[in-house]
């Protein structure tokens, strides 16, 4: 009589999951790769920042504080050795940003690149499901090793499709509120919705996609069974 073999955290338990392998073969959750819990504080300072230095200091000012407090963020995540990429992503970001709002000389303009981005991945998303292919599973498949297998499973795209949606859904309404906003010249309800429908809502379409992931790899799992005896 054989021993049964269960892999540690490695296989398809894990993947469902939603973690991918860090360091020291620790593995890390979706909210850790994005920051873990104080990304989401940290997204919140140089916005909130920019807004009240543009008060206060003008546009230049606003632009100085918004960097300094994007490098200010950078430098104490590298000191806590926290991870690297969310914290050049997030110093880049706000580069960008500030950048945009210098070229148009206006404070809104801060928020012009987001805004139009996330008409851009909405499309994006939309176009993925007209085509048959998902984006949510393509990337969850390439962030926890699962591939395209569930690409032939119909209810399984059917899932992903959902998810796909939600998250065009998603990025639609931050586009429709935020335009509105920035043709308004409200700056200041700008910012407020920014972070208002940034974390927050993208948490509610990650929860779906990792509904449509587990419920995806459930039904692979379950297919391989009498294939593998």
């Amino acid at each position: 009589m054989t021993a049964s073999v269960h892999p540690s955290r490695t296989g398809p338990d894990a993947q469902e999951a939603g973690s991918t392998p860090g360091r020291h073969g620790k593995r890390q959750s979706t909210l850790e790769q994005l920051g873990g819990p104080a990304g989401l504080v940290y997204t919140m300072v140089p916005v909130t920042a920019f807004v009240v230095a543009n008060a206060a200091l003008g546009l230049t000012g606003a632009i100085v504080t918004a960097l300094g407090a994007g490098l200010a963020i950078t430098v104490l995540r590298l000191v806590r050795r926290e991870p690297l990429q969310p914290a050049l992503s997030g110093l880049f970001g706000v580069a960008v940003a500030a950048f945009v709002a210098w070229k148009t000389g206006s404070a809104k303009g801060y928020f012009l690149l987001g805004i139009w981005s996330n008409l851009a991945l909405a499309a994006v998303f939309l176009l993925s499901v007209a085509v048959r292919r998902p984006l949510a599973g393509i990337v969850w498949g390439a962030l926890n090793g699962t591939g395209t297998a569930w690409l032939r499973d119909k209810p399984s795209r059917r899932a992903y499709d959902i998810a796909t949606l939600t998250l065009t859904a998603v990025f639609a309404a931050r586009f429709v509120v935020q335009q509105w906003l920035y043709d308004e010249d409200r700056t200041g309800w700008l910012a407020f919705a920014k972070l208002a429908m940034g974390y927050p809502l993208l948490a509610v379409g990650l929860l779906v996609v990792l509904w449509a992931g587990r419920s995806s790899a459930k039904r692979l799992k379950k297919a391989e069974g009498p294939a593998a005896r």
